[in-house]
């Protein structure tokens, strides 16, 4: 098996435990069960995602190129089904991250929630969602013409990123 391929379920539990830990505290054991519940069931759910066939098949369509930050590492390649925007089902993520391997194949590396804020004001956050125990980032603005002032989560479920589960970019992943 190709050692920087999908991880196993129990790898997540293990990943998704130590990073419950290093988040805001969930409020009670009951909250930390049910956002490690909810990280598995994300996992389960994109399995079939390391096909970008099947992710195309789904709805996911490739946005812009590879997004990688100097110095901070890379989000790869991201696949957006608009259908899934402004939701927090952790078993329907927005979008697909991908990197491309030595022979240029894509493999999914993580998935990411888009949430749209509701009064589209920067200073404010009030509407801020959480999923997995974990806060979204932003407000943002747009990375694309036409994008709205939202909040995002990136979780690196298919890859691991030493920077964190939810840490929006990951040094492991790379751009051409």
């Amino acid at each position: 098996m190709n050692p920087r391929g999908p991880m196993t379920a129990a790898a997540v539990a293990s990943l998704a435990s130590l990073a419950l830990l290093g988040g805001p505290a969930p409020a009670t054991a009951a909250d930390d069960d049910a956002a490690h519940a909810d990280l598995m069931a994300a996992y389960s759910a994109t399995q079939k995602y390391h096909s970008v066939e099947r992710a195309v098949a789904d709805g996911y369509t490739p946005m812009r190129g590879c997004i990688a930050r100097e110095g901070e590492g890379a989000m790869g390649y991201h696949y957006v089904n608009e259908a899934h925007n402004n939701r927090t089902d952790p078993t329907r993520p927005a979008a697909l991250m991908y990197e491309k391997d030595a022979d240029g194949v894509l493999r999914l590396v993580g998935v990411e929630w888009f949430v749209e804020d509701a009064d589209q004001d920067m200073a404010t956050d009030g509407d801020r969602p959480v999923m997995f125990g974990q806060p979204f980032l932003g407000p943002s603005s747009g990375v694309e013409a036409g994008v709205k002032v939202h909040y995002d989560l990136h979780v690196w479920l298919h890859k691991p990123n030493p920077k964190g589960m939810f840490h929006e970019w990951n040094p492991e992943v790379r751009c051409p």
